[in-house]
């Protein structure tokens, strides 16, 4: 395996990446803004987006199986050529009659595609890369993920706003035939496995040895899954609810200080993936667990501004500094996380480990964006009660795992 980061097959992941990525970034903003500017309706809008979400939370364990079961490199190219040619269909067929039943499909289609990507992008990670480079793999992954995220809803409005709906979706389609390109020249080792077994009976039995695998072979593995659902709840809970809620609602600011929230959050993920690649030669496992404690300290003063007597500049600038350093811990967090994962599980078993670790955190941040948007309505004038127990606990679990990650640095050795 080569040592060298950026080699062949590595570098057309990651340019193969960045156009899907950016692909779907502006095609879900572009189609985002369509169906909120016909239907005026938040409810709708919602509805389009978590219809869209339940298709990868059901669908990525078969994913995970087909990860570990295919070549991943055949895998990655007829999904993203596939993703081409239903959004090319889309943009040909839509019409004022039809446009969003075309747009509900097109959610739908990309998201069941996006249940089978997510774990084989994932599982190759550690399968073009070892030690170190593992993490910085991850971090790069991360970086290209959170960089289209942050500017692809500037480039999608300037391109939906100039020309409407039907150029940005073809700009979407030739994102993702370039990836399919770039992963042809993708060269992994692959050795099918030889079986007499039905489709169903590999389903029942891949299911069944992955979850003895992580549930009682490598129980540590089901714990960071168990820490990675429980930052997803109240991380993006918190971060994408409340602190939009309290920016625009409690504190009453306009759209520009609105904005600025949303960019820093952008932001602070890739400022969290650089962090990550430079710390990790440096960092030591056993000292994860103080990137959960930092993340309870930091709610700390964001509710205690709350109490005291103070200008709303002064709360939006705690609210905003804190945020920053919640989102870069929880990033490093995240990608560390996902390393030790990728570390501990065998080639055989990753695709089927990482579609775990999406269905963890895909169903954990939904929950956790309901419940902290009733708990954030019902305690408006007091949001101090939900800002300074969530950080106690955060703090509590944060000491709760300093000895697992003790042992797990040990079983890495």
């Amino acid at each position: 395996m080569n040592n060298k980061l950026f080699h062949k097959n590595f570098s057309l992941l990651i340019a193969g990446q960045t156009s899907s990525l950016f692909g779907n970034c502006i095609l879900d903003f572009a189609l985002s803004m369509y169906v909120l500017e016909v239907t005026g309706s938040a409810t709708i809008f919602a509805s389009f987006l978590a219809l869209a979400m339940l298709p990868t939370i059901l669908l990525s364990p078969l994913g995970g199986i087909l990860a570990d079961r295919a070549n991943r490199r055949n895998i990655m190219v007829i999904l993203d050529f596939m993703a081409g040619v239903i959004v090319l269909l889309a943009a040909v067929f839509i019409n004022s009659e039809n446009h969003l039943v075309i747009i509900c499909l097109t959610l739908v289609i990309q998201s069941i595609l996006g249940a089978f990507e997510t774990p084989t992008v994932q599982a190759c990670v550690p399968q073009m890369q070892t030690g170190d480079n593992i993490i910085l793999g991850n971090a790069v992954v991360n970086q290209i993920s959170a960089v289209s995220a942050f500017a692809a809803p500037f480039i999608g409005s300037l391109l939906y706003t100039a020309f409407g709906l039907k150029p940005v979706m073809y700009a979407g389609v030739i994102c993702f035939f370039i990836t399919a390109v770039f992963e042809c020249f993708i060269k992994l080792d692959y050795h099918p496995e030889r079986t007499t077994e039905n489709v169903l009976e590999i389903v029942k039995k891949d299911l069944k040895d992955s979850t003895k695998f992580i549930c009682k072979e490598k129980t540590a593995i089901l714990k960071i899954l168990l820490l990675v659902a429980v930052i997803g709840f109240f991380i993006q809970g918190i971060a994408l609810v409340g602190l939009p809620y309290m920016v625009r609602t409690i504190l009453g600011l306009n759209a520009k200080f609105y904005g600025a929230t949303e960019s820093m959050l952008g932001l602070t993920v890739i400022l969290g993936s650089v962090i990550s690649g430079l710390i990790v030669s440096k960092f030591k496992i056993r000292k994860l667990y103080l990137t959960l404690f930092s993340v309870g300290i930091c709610l700390l003063p964001v509710g205690a501004i709350f109490i005291i007597s103070t200008g709303v500049y002064m709360k939006y600038t705690v609210l905003m500094l804190s945020f920053a350093i919640i989102q870069i811990v929880a990033c490093v967090f995240s990608i560390f996380a996902l390393s030790i994962i990728q570390q501990l599980t065998p080639n055989n078993m990753i695709g089927k480990v990482m579609a775990y670790t999406a269905t963890f955190s895909l169903c954990a941040q939904p929950l956790g964006q309901i419940i902290y948007g009733l708990l954030f309505d019902t305690f408006t004038n007091m949001v101090y009660v939900i800002l300074i127990p969530t950080g106690i606990i955060l703090c509590m679990i944060g000491f709760k795992t300093k000895d697992f990650f003790a042992k797990v640095e040990k079983q890495l050795e």
